[in-house]
This record gives structure tokens, sequence and C-alpha cells, in this order.
């Protein structure tokens, strides 16, 4: 998938690599400049992390725990699982300072192999589907406002779907200041739906409406099984907690900002979740909220109105932050694994004039809209999700590997090595219960894709058979000429 020789990492050959961390060997010209400051990368991580779930369907958390008590504390936990994986990877991302999330620690760590498997899987299924499912749940909800008492056609909300992601893809292609701008402006918007339900809530506490948190643990359904659900679907909303990772390099002071970002980001969403969902059981029964179909709808109707249209207006913008922040960082872990010669070359060529990866948000801007197509792609999600989990265990273990192989390395951060041990554990739980609880066919299906890519990989990365160069040579002249891109200039070894 290169034409070229792949750029080599340095390594313990580096005279002066135990003075400092893994850098990015782009030089200071022709490559991803660092724009993001440490409020650009707060409303990326709580912008990303905060898309339309909590407002839609909390539900999924009450019906594995069966009472108030038990769905709160769950969340709780969550929230802490979600902030010791963010402090492994504020670890690892002002160690290795390079972007693309958990590609380069896969590389230092392990090697080639597992880092393509990631890639691999990551950009060809699991970040563009995400991406396509956050824009059909935007399209869904803003196209029902004018098809009342009746669902919109699935035409119309697969065209609003294509323009949404050829809109995000556009403003990401053009400028990193837009985009952040972008994220800035859609985080400031969900925080304000935020706030206004949860002081609504409080409001009515201090009303003395607390009678639905009476017994609050009375018809409890606690089981292995049910826990580890609830757990699975309460962290998949906290999902998005590693995003800082994927653009280290476009990050000013990483020393600094990645971990500031991770501090402040985290624990304010845990709060607000914890905030929201106390509002909404403040108004809804646990029966009532579990037949909601739309909880915050249900909870503006009763308690905003006649302002309640105020509610879908700001998840919707909820729903866009949280799929623009999802193209800003996943353009990038395409921008790395081309740049290591892992994918197609041009897909880390740089635009000469606006400085964006642009080939690479574009191609994954296409690979979204193909996920627009099918019927029903959120199975595919939900079995690919355990894989997000296998990788999320994969990479937080290569910190404890690299805390014995690579002890030359400066550590800006250093966490207890129990942390990622802990988290370690608590992946591979989170990757087998499922399978557990309820075996399917369609996870050894995963697990036979995600293995497919050993299939690409020894061809066309390690043995580069010459008839696939000569067919991307062209492709990749193309793509300058057309995108106006190079490829990152690198530093003489």
């Amino acid at each position: 998938m290169d034409e070229t020789k792949p750029r080599k990492r340095k390594g313990l050959q580096n005279g002066d690599a135990d003075q400092k961390s893994i850098q990015s060997q782009e030089s200071n010209t022709m490559n991803l400049k660092k724009q993001v400051g440490l409020i650009s990368g707060i409303s990326l991580i709580v912008g990303t992390i905060i898309g339309s779930g909590i407002f839609i369907s909390p539900k999924s958390v009450l019906s594995n725990t069966g009472a108030i008590g038990p769905c709160l504390i769950i969340w709780a936990v969550c929230g802490v699982i979600a902030t010791l994986g963010a402090l492994c990877f504020a670890e690892l991302g002002t160690m290795i300072t390079k972007s693309g999330g958990e590609y380069p620690y896969l590389m230092e760590a392990f090697g080639p192999i597992p880092a393509f498997l990631f890639s691999w899987s990551s950009l060809i299924v699991m970040k563009p589907s995400s991406f396509a499912i956050i824009c059909l749940s935007f399209a869904e909800y803003v196209s029902a406002a004018f098809y009342p008492g009746c669902d919109p056609p699935v035409v119309v909300v697969k065209c609003l779907a294509a323009a949404v992601i050829l809109t995000i893809t556009l403003v990401n292609a053009l400028s990193v200041k837009l985009a952040s701008y972008v994220q800035n402006f859609f985080t400031a918007a969900k925080m304000i739906i935020v706030i206004i339900i949860i002081v609504s809530g409080i409001v009515l506490l201090a009303q003395g409406k607390t009678q639905n948190f009476e017994n609050s643990f009375e018809g409890a359904t606690i089981s292995v099984g049910g826990i580890s659900l609830a757990l699975y679907n309460g962290l998949w909303a906290y999902d998005g907690w590693n995003q800082l990772n994927y653009i280290t390099e476009e990050l000013k002071n990483p020393y600094r900002n990645l971990p500031m970002a991770i501090i402040i980001g985290i624990p304010l969403v845990i709060v607000c979740y914890i905030l929201i969902n106390i509002s909404y059981f403040t108004v809804l029964t646990p029966t009532e909220l579990l037949q909601s179909q739309a909880v915050a709808v249900t909870f503006g109707d009763r308690v905003l109105y006649p302002a309640a249209w105020v509610v879908p207006l700001f998840v919707a913008f909820s729903t866009i932050g949280a799929a623009n922040g999802t193209c800003f960082t996943s353009g990038r872990l395409a921008y790395v694994a081309g740049r290591e010669g892992h994918m197609l070359k041009f897909l880390s060529y740089i635009s000469v004039k606006r400085l964006t990866p642009s080939p690479a948000i574009v191609f994954y801007g296409i690979i979204g809209m193909i996920y627009i197509i099918p019927a029903d792609i959120d199975t595919l999600i939900n079995y690919f999700s355990f894989a997000v989990w296998l990788f999320y265990g994969l990479t937080i273990a290569a910190l404890v590997v690299m805390r014995f192989t690579r002890k030359e390395l400066k550590r800006p951060i250093k966490v207890p090595i129990v942390i990622p041990i802990v988290m370690v554990l608590i992946s591979i739980y989170l990757v087998l219960a499922p399978i557990i609880d309820k075996p399917e066919l369609a996870y050894l299906y995963c697990v036979l894709f995600i293995l497919s890519g050993l299939i690409v990989y020894f061809p066309f990365v390690h043995y580069k058979v010459k008839w696939a160069q000569k067919i991307t040579r062209p492709i990749t002249m193309f793509i300058q000429m057309l995108m106006e891109v190079v490829p990152p200039e690198e530093t003489k070894e």
C-alpha cells in the first residue's frame, strides 16, 4: 500500500532517546500545525462523549438494573472506569506524542501487525459506521419534526444524513481552526441544554419532588449478566474519552494540555451524566422512563412547556458536535496509518494551502457515506463494540509492557501501575461478558474480519507486491494534482 519506503521510527539507537519522549518526526515546514489549545481540547472530549445517547435513550442502563439506585451507581462506576482509562492514555500520550490514538502505542509496544489490525478494523468498520449512525440519528431526529404522527421516509433520512456527512467532512478538510470553532460552538450549545435539564431537576428536588427516589433499590434485578450489560451500555455512552490522543501532534503544549483536558473534561462529563439522570428520575418514574422513546423530549414536554421545543433543537446540536469530533479525530488515524505505510500512501498527504490531512478526511467521509446505504447497521455496531474494548485492553497492556521494555522514555505523567493492570482486567471482562452472556456467531465473524486484515497486510504492506505499487502510483499522482496535497516532510535520521 506504499509505493515508497515506509518511514523509520526512532528506537533505542537514538542517542537522546533517554532524554525525550517518542515524538512525531515531522518537520516544522510541511506538516500538521499545533492549532488546538486547552479549551478546544476540552470541547473535543466533552463534545464527542456527550452525543445524543444521554438525551434520547439512557434507559438501557436502567433496564439491566431494574431500579434507580443501582442505575445511578452504574453511571458513576462507568465514569470512574472511563477516568482510569483516560489517565492511562494520558501517560501514553505524553510519552509518545504522535497522533493516531491507539495506533502509535500498539506500534511501539507490539510492532506493526497489531497496529495494522487496529487501523484496518477502525478505518473500515468501527469508526465510519459509528459516524454514519450518529448522522443518521441526527437526520431521524430533525426530519421527524416535519412528519408529525408518522415515520419520516427512509430516503429523506438518508439524504439528510449524507448531507451532514458531506458538510462535516468539508469543514474538517478546509481548516483545523474552523473545525475547532465548530466543535467549540456545538459543545457550548449542548452544555446549555445540559444545564437547563440539570437546573430544572434541582429546582423540582428543592420543591420536594423526591417521591421517585424513595426505596430506590426496590425491584432491583442484580445479576452478573445484568451488571455486565449495564456497564457495557454505560461505557458506550462514555466512549470518546481517548479522542484527544488522536490529534496529539496538533495539540499546543501536549505535555500540559493533554492531561489537563482529560482531568477537566472527564469529571465534567461524569457530573453531567449523573445529574441529568437524577433530573430525569425527578420527573419520570422508572416505568415511564423505560417507555419513553426520547427521554429528554418527554422531560421537556413535562417541565419546559411551552418552551419544550428547545430540547430537540439542542439535542440535534449535540449530535452534530459528536459527529464533528468523530470526523476530526478519526481522519488523523487514517493520516498516521498512511504515513507509516499501513494504508494508501496518499492518505498521509497534507493540503499545501490549508495544512489539513484532507485526503484522509475525505476518505473517512466516503466510507461513512457507504454505511448509510444499508437498511440497518445498528447490529453491526453492537457486534463490533466489543472489539473496541479489545483494542482498549491491548493498548493499556502496551503501557504495562513499555514500563519494562522502554524504561528510558520520558514520562511526564506516570500513573500507578495498578491502574493499567485493573483496566486490562476490566477490558478482558467487557470483551468476554457479552459473548458468555449471549454467545452468537456474529462475534466470531467480527474476530474473523479483524484477522482478515492479515490477508491485506502481508502482500501489500509487508512484502509490497510490485503490481499493487504500479496501480497505486498513478492514483496517488491524480490525488496530489486534484487536491493539491504533498507528503509530509521527514526529518533526516
